[in-house]
């Protein structure tokens, strides 16, 4: 990584930090950043669960037995994030239940400003677990899972012990960067049973640079938002939840 890259991720990491501390912290934004982790957690789950497919019939059983263990934690997290919104009577919105428009359907079809910038170069199609190059899958998948390790872990040193549900979600969401640690330690270890380590440094370093250019378009979004975002929960009914979703 050159030295910009890196005063550039350290700047950008900062930014996120900063923004994503105050979202949960912040008891009126806090449902929707959940929310938004609840759709990222559990969307990912048919897309690994593929992948882990697609290795077995390769041939690969240690990379589909890892990506089988990390489909399971995307669940767990969904779970947990669906967990601390209903202790707080919020539930994410069905979207597919959702009266459709033209407009709408085109905004669905849109990559996220963040993901468009990430994977730029990449169609749709290229990106299906079916087809996907294992080497763009690794990589890419190794600086989100990494960063994401930390950056859970900062939300949830932010968030209060004076009251059940933030405890609760802290300890949720500590356990969740401590799997997201482990899920970039395979990817890495997948990357380097493939190729060398210098071409592991040199293929990490390229995705590094894509995720600053995305962190960038990321807030480029917000700021062209005014900070706003579209709502992604909706009251619900209060409930009794099993506490046991955060142990297990």
């Amino acid at each position: 990584m050159n030295f910009l890259t890196h005063i550039l991720h350290l700047a950008g990491s900062g930014a996120f930090a900063y923004y994503s501390a105050a979202q949960i912290r912040d008891l009126k934004t806090r449902p929707n950043i959940l929310a938004g982790f609840y759709f990222a957690e559990s969307g990912s789950v048919p897309f690994l669960s593929a992948l882990s497919d697609r290795a077995a019939a390769e041939g690969d059983t240690w990379l589909a037995e890892k990506l089988a263990k990390h489909a399971s934690d995307e669940t767990r997290h969904g779970k947990i994030f669906a967990h601390a919104l209903q202790q707080m009577n919020k539930q994410v919105i069905d979207f597919k239940r959702q009266p459709q428009t033209a407009s709408t359907n085109k905004s669905q079809q849109q990559r996220s400003p963040f993901f468009a910038a990430f994977f730029e170069g990449y169609t749709q199609e290229q990106l299906k677990p079916a087809v996907i190059d294992w080497d763009v899958f690794m990589a890419s998948t190794y600086i989100l899972e990494l960063d994401a390790s930390k950056d859970f872990g900062r939300m949830a040193k932010v968030l209060p012990d004076n009251d059940p549900t933030s405890r609760n979600l802290k300890l949720g969401m500590l356990s969740i960067a401590q799997d997201e640690t482990g899920h970039a330690a395979y990817l890495y270890e997948a990357m380097m049973r493939r190729m060398s380590a210098t071409q592991v440094e040199k293929l990490v370093d390229m995705w590094r640079t894509r995720k600053v250019n995305a962190l960038i378009a990321m807030v480029g979004g917000i700021l062209q938002r005014n900070g706003e975002t579209r709502s992604l929960v909706q009251d619900s009914a209060p409930s009794e939840i099993d506490s046991e979703l955060i142990a297990t």
